[in-house]
């Protein structure tokens, strides 16, 4: 493990020494500051706790532990470790990785020795807030342990900026007193790092004129959409739903934090506007990262999937839409523009025009940051040649956005644009081509036989399917570059890059060009994400983001040492871990190429990136500067009230009239929760109740109140889901035959609508598949099942606490002894299910008299047996005693004569 920076020392020891909160700004290193305390505490004597940790993440901690030599390394607590050895598993010290699932459940059995653990480290802690899992586990630490650490690390200041005063409540939620902020204009750490600066060339490439025009013509529909959404919910008139930020990458969240309470109650025009900016931000992505050929693709399949769906969106017929198209077309295809014949029948000059479009003369600008590429590239070469005193060539790592930016990259270098993009332009618009010509030859066939008429035979037909299978093509790949927003799949992009050896070539320009299909090599990296391009000196390409593993690209830059960097797209934290990696190697050189197109969006998303952070720094520097922390914050002694589990008011005053005011010592209420529930936000709130949590593995019911009441858990889609796969109908039987007072409750996202159906989708006609008509079918079937409709889980702890009051405590032996086809029934322990179902199906027999026969006549052929007058003293009504009493006796050849007369 490389040394700690001079300022990286300094913000280690800080947090050594105090308890809190180390915000870092991005890029700075907050993983090898947390790798440094995980290298600290591993060893035996010691036990500390890993919150927040994906995975991936927990997999690149304990690899750098394990190539510094470290003996004791981290474990993770899974699935596969038997509860009962979970105990001895935590005792045996070191670091450990847990799911927040896992830790609650053991915090809550003790299966975890709470007063031994040293400390907790909680990983991105600006993701703690309130109701969340690592909340509830810090909560439940403090409450059993008040001498052991926490120390929490993240390096989104950004995440800081929403809501009122954020900062202060996720340090409430950790018990921290302590803020540290580290930002890139820190003095400490501009000072360090201007002293081991890398050489850095900066090239601003010129956008080509077309993009220039597709660009301004994206912004001005962007900028049409923004103003009519506000047109349209006067609501939104803030700053963040502005130009700059919607070409930022958090529009997305912004729009989804000022939209999604309101959802509900948004016209269809206001939904498809956000569809719209959705796309527009994807075109603008494409416009700079990807080729012409790609961009036109895109732009092509958009027109054609709105034509599919038959509902255009507006700004298909803006003029800046016009000249988009235009500009998208011209930088791929020329059409040859030859004079129409005037006195030519309308129908001829059609043709004519279908012809010359296919006469196209291909134009395919190849992307002005490739040229700077190559031109770099070359550059680089030529200093390799002369390396010899800086002890041989340097390796080379270029760094683009994602995998298929890569790719093509890749393919550009070893094949060069003309033939690249020839390849993909016949891959991706050749087959439209072919079709157009067959449609076109056979048009000239039917009119030199004469045929005036226009033909519906099968040649239209064959246009038609032509045309249809473009959309379903173009409707395929709407779904892929819109909706996913990423492109293809990694073996679609795989294939995309494979050169087609067998393939026709088409054109004059690709028939002097020989496809060669490059040779992959493999180099030994701890990433399978990069493409290697020339192994002498080695030349890599890697993406920036994408990757399964997000310390795939910090692993490579170690492992390469690469000389030269070329960042063909900027990304704010990767250019601060050049920072640190270049400052980490004194002596050692390094020279950053930054390519990035001048004026462009690019540009000013990467400036954007910046100004927030540094806004979002200087918000918490005020705040710090006027945040009061109380004494007891940290949780170290009883005086911490979030630490008490009472949810009464103080300003509750005790009742003089029970015995002179005196405590009355009330029973411990405790609720058996199902342990699947332990995702959910629920287990925590009803703890910081005051109500003892059990966790157990049920198989009826999620939630067990009292021993007669049994509550399932849906939140509204898997309300739906449940209720359309008929699950939620096997749940409430089984609840309503073990249990006296089944409930189902139904829990409503707090930021979203308290409301099933939206008001805009209310129709006059009620369908047999609409959710409301499924649940009152189901309170219809199951007479005993009570509903409860819940905001929020705040609302269901509540309710909850009230439901309890004056019921015995549920016994967990009991309630797991419970199964879907279980014989102990709690309820009704004397009568058998199956026959009670066919006694209710009888004539005569109904929920109130069935509990009476049932306790009368032993089975049903004894039933047979009972005369008419015996029947009405047990079911205490004559008519219900003869219709039972005839239904019995009814002979088959009486029933079928009574149904001929009935006929």
């Amino acid at each position: 493990m490389a040394a700690l920076l001079e300022y990286e020392s300094q913000i280690f020891l800080e947090l050594f020494h105090r308890d809190g909160l180390a915000v870092c700004a991005r890029g700075l290193g907050i993983d090898r500051l947390l790798l440094r305390f995980l290298r600290l505490y591993c060893e035996p004597a010691s036990l500390v706790l890993v919150l927040n940790t994906s995975p991936a993440e927990e997999e690149y901690f304990i690899d750098q532990l394990r190539s510094d030599g470290v003996v004791h390394l981290p474990r993770r607590v899974t699935n596969e470790i038997a509860n009962n050895t979970r105990y001895e598993f935590y005792t045996q010290g070191g670091v450990i990785f847990a799911t927040s699932r896992i830790l609650v459940v053991d915090f809550l059995t003790d299966r975890i020795p709470a007063n031994l653990i040293t400390g907790i480290l909680v990983y991105k802690a600006h993701r703690i807030i309130e109701s969340c899992q690592e909340a509830f586990i810090l909560r439940l630490y403090r409450q059993k342990n008040k001498q052991g650490f926490i120390k929490a690390f993240t390096d989104n200041a950004v995440a800081f900026n929403t809501g009122f005063c954020h900062v202060e409540r996720v340090m409430k939620n950790l018990f921290v007193g302590k803020l540290y902020l580290w930002p890139r204009f820190h003095i400490a750490v501009h000072s360090f790092l201007e002293k081991h600066k890398p050489e850095v060339v900066e090239i601003h490439v010129a956008m080509t004129p077309a993009m220039l025009a597709i660009q301004t013509a994206i912004l001005d529909i962007l900028n049409a959409c923004l103003r009519e959404l506000k047109r349209y919910n006067p609501a939104l008139e803030v700053e963040d739903l502005s130009l700059e930020n919607a070409i930022a990458k958090p529009f997305d969240k912004t729009i989804r934090h000022y939209l999604d309470p309101l959802w509900h109650q948004l016209g269809a025009k206001t939904k498809s506007l956000v569809q719209d900016l959705k796309i527009l931000r994807t075109l603008l992505l494409y416009l700079t990262q990807y080729d012409c050929v790609t961009f036109l693709n895109l732009l092509e399949s958009l027109k054609a999937s709105e034509k599919a769906f038959g509902e255009n969106s507006g700004w298909l017929f803006l003029d800046s839409s016009t000249s988009m198209f235009v500009n998208a077309r011209a930088r791929v295809y020329r059409t040859a523009d030859e004079k129409l014949n005037q006195k030519g029948k309308h129908s001829e000059k059609r043709d004519v025009k279908k012809e010359n479009e296919l006469k196209r003369e291909l134009v395919l600008e190849s992307n002005p940051k490739w040229e700077a590429l190559r031109e770099v590239l070359k550059e680089i070469e030529n200093e390799n040649k002369n390396s010899d005193n800086l002890g041989g060539p340097g390796q080379v790592l270029i760094c683009a956005s994602d995998d298929r930016a890569c790719a093509q990259l890749r393919e550009y270098i070893i094949a060069g644009a003309e033939a690249f993009l020839t390849r993909l332009y016949n891959k991706t618009f050749g087959k439209e081509e072919k079709a157009g010509e067959v449609w076109i030859k056979d048009r000239k066939a039917i009119k030199s036989k004469g045929n005036a008429k226009p033909d519906t035979g099968p040649q239209a037909k064959k246009a038609k399917l032509t045309a249809s299978s473009k959309q379903n093509k173009h409707k395929k790949q709407q779904d892929r570059t819109i909706i996913e927003m990423i492109g293809k799949t990694e073996e679609e992009k795989r294939e995309e890059v494979e050169v087609e050896d067998n393939q026709e070539l088409s054109t004059s320009q690709e028939a002097n060009t020989e496809e060669t299909t490059p040779e992959d090599f493999d180099v030994n990296l701890p990433s399978d994400c990069y493409y290697g391009i020339f192994k002498d000196p080695l030349t890599i390409i890697h993406p920036l983001q994408g990757c399964g593993d997000p310390y795939a690209l910090t692993r490579v830059l170690h492992e390469v040492e690469p000389r030269y960097v070329v960042l063909y797209d900027a990304e704010l934290t990767f250019v601060r871990q050049l920072e640190i990696y270049k400052a980490s190697r004194p002596g050692k050189p390094l020279r950053v190429y930054f390519l990035i197109y001048g004026g462009s969006t690019e540009e000013q998303r990467y400036l954007t990136a910046l100004r927030k952070e540094k806004e979002a720094f200087e918000k918490l520097i005020r705040e710090k500067a006027s945040m009061v922390v109380p004494e007891e914050r940290e949780g170290r002694d009883e005086t911490n009230i979030d630490l008490l589990r009472d949810a009464r008011p103080a300003s509750v005053s005790a009742d003089t009239r029970k015995a002179g005011g005196q405590e009355q010592k009330g029973v411990q209420q405790t609720i058996i929760v199902d342990m699947r529930e332990f995702r959910s936000e629920l287990p925590s709130l009803i703890h910081r109740r005051g109500i003892d949590i059990e966790p157990v593995t049920l198989e009826v019911g999620d939630y067990i109140l009292t021993p007669d009441i049994c509550v399932e858990r849906k939140s509204i889609s898997d309300l739906i889901g449940s209720l359309n796969n008929g699950r939620l109908y096997a749940q409430c039987v089984s609840m309503c035959r073990y249990y006296k007072r089944p409930v189902l409750l139904i829990e409503f996202d707090p930021n979203k609508s308290f409301s099933l159906i939206p008001r805009g989708s209310l129709q006059p006609e009620i369908s047999s598949n609409d959710v409301t008509s499924k649940l009152t079918l189901l309170t219809l079937h199951f007479p005993k099942l009570r509903i409860l409709w819940c905001p929020s889980p705040h609302t269901t702890a509540e309710l909850f606490e009230e439901l309890k009051q004056n019921h015995p405590q549920p016994d967990a032996e009991t309630a797991m002894a419970v199964t879907a086809d279980s014989e102990i029934l709690p309820e009704s322990d004397k009568y058998n299910p199956g026959p009670q179902d066919f006694l209710l199906k009888m004539p005569g027999v109904n929920a109130k008299n069935c509990r009476a026969l049932m306790t009368h006549v032993k089975s049903i052929a004894e039933l047979v047996t009972l005369s008419k007058d015996e029947l009405s003293k047990i079911l205490g009504n004559a008519a219900n005693a003869t219709q039972l009493f005839d239904f019995i006796h009814l002979t088959y050849a009486e029933a079928l004569a009574k149904g001929k007369s009935k006929r």
